[in-house]
């Protein structure tokens, strides 16, 4: 799994994904590039809008780790002036029932700028770069209640393979 893997950089353009700058149907420039620590604040924000709430001292902390991490890419979209307006974060994961494949970790954009193609750019980009790690599976989870995801996802060829509840137990208590 780990041939092929890109280190993470903070980069300014993804140059060996030949997307550049791109044009959406509302004319507006938009680039798709590594993440960095300076996007922390802006990434937070977003992460709110999608309904997890973080301050952005704490997702700085995880984002420095998943940035050092070769298993992990973290994209923004952002404007010419630098105004980041999505974010995207795939990683790889391996089971030792299944394959190896990758999954999306979080994936928002701005409320006020979907629909124009952004989010698309960044599933493109994050699909590359799991066809250079050599997997064949890319994988999504997202609420039910999000019907305008179902419809985005399978808008660009992912399938519903199966629904589960998730459970989570907090390490803090002893009970």
């Amino acid at each position: 799994m780990q041939e092929g893997l890109r280190k993470n950089t903070s980069s300014p353009q993804l140059n060996h994904l030949a997307l550049g700058r791109m044009a959406y149907r509302n004319m507006e420039k938009t680039e798709i590039r590594y993440a960095s620590i300076d996007d922390a604040a802006a990434l937070a924000e977003l992460s709110t809008q999608l309904g997890y709430p973080s301050s952005s001292r704490g997702l700085a902390d995880r984002l420095a780790v998943t940035l050092r991490s070769s298993e992990h890419l973290v994209l923004v979209a952002c404007f010419p002036d630098g105004a980041v307006v999505g974010w995207l974060h795939v990683f790889l994961a391996l089971r030792l029932e299944s394959d190896a494949f990758a999954e999306l970790g979080g994936f928002v954009v701005s409320e006020q700028y979907r629909g124009r193609g952004i989010g698309r750019a960044l599933l493109l980009a994050a699909e590359a770069w799991v066809g250079r790690c050599g997997i064949e599976k890319l994988r999504v989870r997202t609420r039910s209640s999000r019907s305008d995801a179902y419809a985005f996802y399978e808008r660009l060829g992912f399938a519903v393979t199966k629904e589960q509840h998730v459970f989570d137990k907090s390490m803090n208590s002893h009970a």
